[in-house]
């Protein structure tokens, strides 16, 4: 089952142990003869070896055998181990959920998918704020208790307008940004500052169309495909590591109208999808590229 599609069980016991160091022999040994000296029981594993770039990555969800579990303790036991293959680690603690900030303008699908999942725990998230440059989505964020802030931007007062959402990230604590249809184009300043931890989704035609109108230009080229990508933010527009990627087809009784809605379901999937993978820690960034461990 995708990630998206089950509950959060706020009441698992389950542990997750992400590492990633150069491809060597006994780099899954280290982390599961770890766990079994620590009484710890391996319910889900994962792992990949890049044999192109000689990188290896795992993903370990685990349950403590014995009570009073000390995440600190294991960390610091682990940690002389893992410096022995040159691994980087992440313990995270059952239950954990990843504080969001959401950045939109006017488009509310992506949006209210979020806030959909986010409420009945399909998404292991607290949204801590959104942030938009119009008003238009400030009714539907109050309905849900969350603080809106609307900050209109200008190519004048962009960076005025930036410094104003690095405060909301900052005081909220964030974790990770969510563009959900975020119709503009962030400053290098920013994309530095939120690298690796701001998702972004744009619409994904065969062939491309960029400017104004995307689907109405490709309902005039008769295309059979539309579909939808999620990526981590860079500073080449759009072209970002990307995350997952979902297609549905059209076809010639499908007027523009038709594939706009189309899209917005895919886009509105796919960026979930994407939430998901990365708030449960199963992508791994890897130069321009990531490594999923999907479900």
């Amino acid at each position: 089952m995708s990630p998206m599609n089950r509950s959060v069980d706020m009441s698992a016991d389950t542990w997750i142990l992400t590492a990633q160091c150069p491809s060597r022999l006994g780099t899954v040994d280290v982390v599961t003869r770890f766990l079994k000296e620590s009484r710890c029981y391996i319910t889900e594993q994962q792992s990949f070896d890049d044999r192109l770039s000689g990188g290896f990555f795992i993903r370990t969800e685990f349950r403590p055998e014995d009570d009073g579990f000390d995440a600190d303790a294991f960390r610091a036991a682990f940690a002389p181990r893992a410096a022995e293959f040159a691994m980087s680690f992440e313990l995270t603690a059952p239950g954990t959920r990843l504080p969001v900030v959401i950045m939109v303008s006017k488009a509310d699908h992506c949006l209210n998918d979020l806030l959909y999942r986010y409420r009945t725990g399909q998404l292991p998230i607290k949204i801590r704020a959104v942030i938009s440059n119009h008003p238009d989505l400030e009714p539907l964020v109050a309905w849900h208790d969350i603080p809106y802030h609307h900050f209109p931007i200008t190519p004048e007062t962009k960076p005025e307008q930036e410094a104003q959402v690095w405060q909301v990230v900052q005081e909220t604590g964030a974790e990770l940004v969510i563009l959900a249809r975020y119709m503009q184009v962030l400053s290098s300043d920013m994309c530095e500052k939120l690298a690796g931890r701001a998702i972004n989704i744009h619409h994904s035609l065969l062939p491309g169309f960029k400017g104004a109108k995307p689907y109405h230009q490709a309902y005039e080229k008769g295309v059979k495909l539309v579909g939808a990508t999620a990526h981590y933010i860079n500073d080449d527009l759009d072209e970002g590591p990307i995350i997952t990627q979902g297609v549905g087809a059209v076809g010639h009784a499908d007027y523009p109208e038709d594939l706009v809605a189309k899209g917005r379901d895919i886009e509105r999937l796919t960026l979930a999808r994407a939430v998901a993978l990365h708030v449960e820690r199963r992508v791994f960034l890897h130069d321009k590229r990531t490594v999923v461990f999907d479900r």
